[in-house]
């Protein structure tokens, strides 16, 4: 039994993992919806749940249901007040936040889409070398930490930007080493058992009577 669940891990381990992104990224989008439609609770269940993996400014998210698509901090700040456009969820007359800041949402959108297009192109495609991954996630470990550090502000297109490199490149890097991985599990013992047997019934039959 347990080697015909490494079995289906083997042959189905992308569609899985494919899934679980696509609701992970899909949630967050669902808590504005649900803001929008009334289900407060509900909504904020999304919002509290996803706080322990975002920070979820609402200046450096992106709002649906309200003019604009994101409001920086020059905009947001005088509408709601300094400090509470860190938490702000979001109104009627704004709209209301993703549960997700704009750089997460990039980096799982783009970690979704890498996915799916490795699920029709992994077999063409060399995995990516820890190097050529430093290259491609360091525009944003430079654009992050200017900004946490204080130097500057950054913007939507940045990361947008920076975290969709990140999110192809972790894509990229990763899962070739896990379909390397399961290629080299050991083969069931069933398939194993049932392979010894059919060379024993053949080399049987092949001798001379």
């Amino acid at each position: 039994a347990t080697m015909t669940v490494l079995e289906r891990v083997r042959d189905h381990w992308l569609t899985a993992a494919n899934l679980v992104v696509a609701v992970f990224v899909g949630l967050p989008f669902l808590a504005p919806v649900l803001m929008a439609v009334g289900f407060v609770g509900a909504a904020n269940a999304i919002y509290s749940a996803y706080q322990v993996v975002c920070h979820q400014w609402a200046f450096r998210s992106f709002f649906l249901f309200g003019p604009e698509l994101a409001y920086g901090p020059e905009t947001l700040g005088p509408l709601v007040g300094q400090h509470e456009m860190y938490g702000f969820i979001g109104s009627p007359d704004l709209g209301y936040k993703v549960a997700f800041c704009e750089r997460d949402v990039a980096i799982y959108l783009a970690v979704l889409v890498a996915g799916l297009l490795y699920a029709r192109y992994r077999d063409a495609l060399p995995p990516l070398g820890v190097t050529g991954y430093a290259v491609l996630i360091a525009p944003m470990a430079l654009d992050g930490f200017t900004q946490l550090f204080g130097w500057r502000e950054s913007s939507v297109v940045l990361r947008t930007l920076t975290g969709a490199l990140f999110g192809v490149a972790s894509v990229w890097l990763i899962y070739p080493r896990l379909d390397a991985l399961f290629e080299r599990a050991p083969e069931p013992v069933s398939s194993s058992v049932s392979s010894r047997a059919s060379q024993t019934a053949g080399a049987a039959s092949a001798r001379p009577a």
